[in-house]
């Protein structure tokens, strides 16, 4: 039973610390805008989180597996932290500067990478919420 706890948190706390990641990597994206030749970076959450917590086989590496991404980079998130790779955007317009920053889809991902993570972080406090309440019996 409280291994079952522990791995329900643990995988909780892994997607919590990815989405931290990957807003991190949205921010980054958003601050580069203006900067020539600056390529946009994001991660396939999905698999990531599946790599991080060990539901992918050892041979089996992210790859391109979404249209909007090309190729992979071999940078790990964070210096090697999470051993997953980031994906590059493919630019939905061509641009004089090389810049593959795409202001409305960055906003929409970092919107949307916002709610999840607080979804996660609610999740989180309730499930030791009601954990504390069945300990205390109330």
């Amino acid at each position: 039973m409280l291994n079952r706890i522990n791995d329900a948190l643990d995988f909780q706390a892994q997607a919590l610390t990815l989405r931290s990641e990957r807003q991190r990597l949205i921010a980054s994206n958003i601050a580069n805008a203006d900067t020539p030749g600056y390529q946009a970076r994001d991660m396939d959450f999905a698999r990531t989180l599946q790599a991080a917590t060990g539901s992918l086989g050892a041979a089996q590496s992210v790859s391109t597996t979404h249209a909007g991404h090309i190729g992979s980079g071999s940078a790990g998130l964070s210096g090697g932290k999470v051993g997953a790779d980031l994906l590059y955007a493919t630019p939905g317009q061509t641009n004089l500067d090389r810049n593959t920053v795409d202001m409305d889809r960055e906003r929409a991902s970092f919107a949307d990478n916002a709610i999840k993570y607080e979804a996660t972080l609610r999740f989180i406090n309730a499930s030791v919420r009601t954990q504390l309440s069945a300990i205390t019996g109330q």
